[in-house]
C-alpha cells in the first residue's frame, strides 16, 4: 500500500478532487501554504493499493498544468517611514509536488 500525497494549487484543487472522486479514491484534503509568494495551496492525502499509484498520478499530471502568473509578492518587514512599492513578479504556478511514501500499517476503525 502506498500514501500518495500531492501539494496543489488551490485553483486546481477542486478539479483534482472530483477527478479523484469520480474514480472512486478517498482523499482527505488540507489547507496549506508555502513558498516564497506564500500562496495558497492544497495538500491531498490519498492511500492506495500500489498498482493504482500510477492511475492516481495520471489524475494529478492532467488536471494541474504548470502556467506562468503575475503575482505580487507579500511586503517585506520594513521600519516605520519606508515605502515598498508592490512589483508583481512572474513566477510559476500550478502543477504539483508529489511525494509517494510506502505505508507499514494502514487500519480504518
Amino acid at each position: 500500500m502506498k500514501l500518495v500525497m500531492a501539494i496543489v494549487n488551490s485553483d486546481d484543487s477542486r478539479n483534482v478532487l472530483d477527478r479523484l472522486s469520480r474514480r472512486g479514491f478517498a482523499v482527505t484534503v488540507t489547507s496549506t501554504t508555502g513558498g516564497f509568494l506564500r500562496i495558497g495551496n492544497t495538500t491531498i492525502f490519498c492511500g492506495v493499493q500500489d498498482e493504482q499509484v500510477e492511475d492516481v498520478l495520471g489524475i494529478i499530471r492532467e488536471t494541474c498544468p504548470n502556467r506562468m502568473q503575475f503575482v505580487t509578492p507579500l511586503p517585506p518587514v520594513m521600519e516605520p517611514g519606508e515605502v515598498h512599492i508592490p512589483t508583481p513578479v512572474e513566477k510559476h504556478v500550478g502543477g504539483a509536488t508529489i511525494f509517494v511514501l510506502d505505508v507499514d500499517h494502514f487500519e480504518k476503525i
